[in-house]
């Protein structure tokens, strides 16, 4: 075991910080759209499909960057792919402000999902291979603590323009070059994955970022598991990742993103201002839930930085599927029977915290995690595109459910799903933490 004094822990969070940008400006695409979709119901006339396919437009753009970002990393490297992502964050978010109809304005959101679902599989991925296992999951999770500072901002940004006038929609997408820029910036200052260059045959490059990253020893001993753990792969391919030697960690995987999202808590995320209007609440009040749910989420998230190299991840996972459960059972009650406003928020909150502390960074970390070495990049890109393609059925369906059933009637069905993922994570996960990646490899797929 590598002790922890053997690396240089500031630089290791200072890497992880600047390449965590992607998470944040993956947080702001995901949260601008519930402060805007009441300006955007009245701009572009929506009906409960459209609002549907607008919300989830930006889940099909992630599928494309996830397949674009996974040929990227394994031929070019992960800093070349990062790169490229804030490049679309920028343009994307100055295209959107400006869009002038319905059809641009969902086309512009695609190309937008490009560049999240880009930095959704680079960011962690990338975080994963510089981090020493001792805090890998702590590191990992810097990437989710920036995507929920990217919507807290952004909730607050919308609040405060939210009285601009009815193009307010404009600046709250427009101001997402901001820290776009900010994010071009820093990836220039990043070193590439030594895992990536030991691959490709770059060993001295490899070397440079390993002694930087730790001391002599902690570089040697990391090479040569590194080294082993490739020994004899082959080119990465999807059909590598459906082996039968790998597919048990990415099955596992594959469900494990699919219920992340099917879990149900980014209706709440991303229509709030739907679930609070239907139990009479003003579209002040509805901004206003938005920005509760951003600070809760950023503490919680920082609750589960704390104890997800400590507790673990199997045991967080089982908390939050079975809290989430319990919360989704009572949210659909109070809703079904309009209670008011400041006691559904109480139990909309409550499963912000279960959903933060658990599933939200720990399935991440996991993806990170459970995959050989010769396969990574594939097997995440297929497990982020299962994530997205669950995020695209969640969100598009909710305003249809909500319209045919009532607001709290998709919620019984959420509860249902979370019961469903406590049982199969007391199956099926096992827990990782404080082991190499290279370890994790033996123990998780040749079982």
């Amino acid at each position: 075991m590598i002790k922890q004094e053997k690396f240089d822990n500031s630089y290791i969070i200072g890497i992880s910080f600047i390449s965590a940008l992607g998470g944040y400006l993956f947080g702001f695409d995901f949260a601008v759209i519930s402060g805007a979709l009441p300006f955007l119901r009245s701009q572009f006339m929506l009906d409960a499909v459209w609002e549907g396919f607008l919300t989830g437009s930006l889940a099909l753009g992630c599928i494309a960057g996830c397949l674009l970002a996974g040929g990227l990393a394994e031929k070019y490297g992960r800093k070349p792919g990062l790169m490229l992502a804030a490049l679309i964050f920028t343009l994307s978010s100055l295209a959107i402000a400006l869009a002038g109809s319905l059809t641009s304005f969902v086309v512009l959101r695609f190309i937008a999902g490009i560049g999240v679902g880009m930095a959704s599989m680079l960011c962690p991925m990338y975080i994963a291979e510089i981090s020493p296992a001792e805090v890998r999951g702590r590191n990992v999770a810097i990437n989710q603590l920036t995507v929920v500072i990217g919507i807290l901002v952004t909730n607050l940004v919308n609040y405060f323009l939210a009285d601009s006038g009815p193009d307010a929609w404009r600046w709250m997408f427009g101001l997402g070059a901001v820290p776009s820029i900010i994010f071009i910036i820093g990836v220039i200052w990043l070193p590439e994955s030594p895992r990536w260059l030991i691959k490709v045959g770059q060993i001295d490059k490899a070397n440079q970022v390993l002694h930087k990253i730790g001391s002599e020893e902690f570089a040697s001993s990391t090479r040569a598991a590194i080294e082993q753990s490739l020994r004899g792969a082959k080119k990465q391919s999807f059909k590598a990742v459906f082996e039968k030697g790998v597919r048990p960690a990415v099955t596992v995987g594959i469900i494990l993103a699919v219920f992340q999202q099917l879990c149900g808590i980014n209706v709440v995320f991303n229509y709030t201002s739907t679930i609070f209007e239907s139990v009479g609440a003003n579209l002040d009040r509805q901004l206003f839930e938005t920005v509760s749910i951003g600070i809760v989420n950023l503490v919680f998230t920082l609750l589960a930085m704390w104890q997800v190299d400590k507790l673990g991840r199997r045991p967080l996972m089982l908390i939050g599927s079975v809290g989430l459960s319990v919360i989704y059972l009572i949210l659909a009650f109070f809703l079904q029977n309009q209670f008011p406003p400041a006691a559904v928020s109480i139990f909309v909150l409550l499963a912000i915290c279960m959903y933060a502390v658990s599933l939200a960074p720990v399935t991440w970390v996991l993806i990170s995690e459970i995959f050989p070495n010769k396969i990574r990049g594939a097997a995440s890109s297929v497990a982020i595109i299962s994530l997205w393609g669950a995020y695209f059925i969640l969100v598009f369906t909710f305003p249809i459910l909500a319209e045919q059933l009532g607001t709290f009637g998709p919620f019984y069905l959420y509860a249902a799903i979370c019961l469903a993922g406590f049982f199969f994570v007391l199956a099926k996960v096992k827990e990782t933490k404080g082991q190499t990646l290279e370890e994790l490899e033996h123990n998780l797929v040749r079982h």
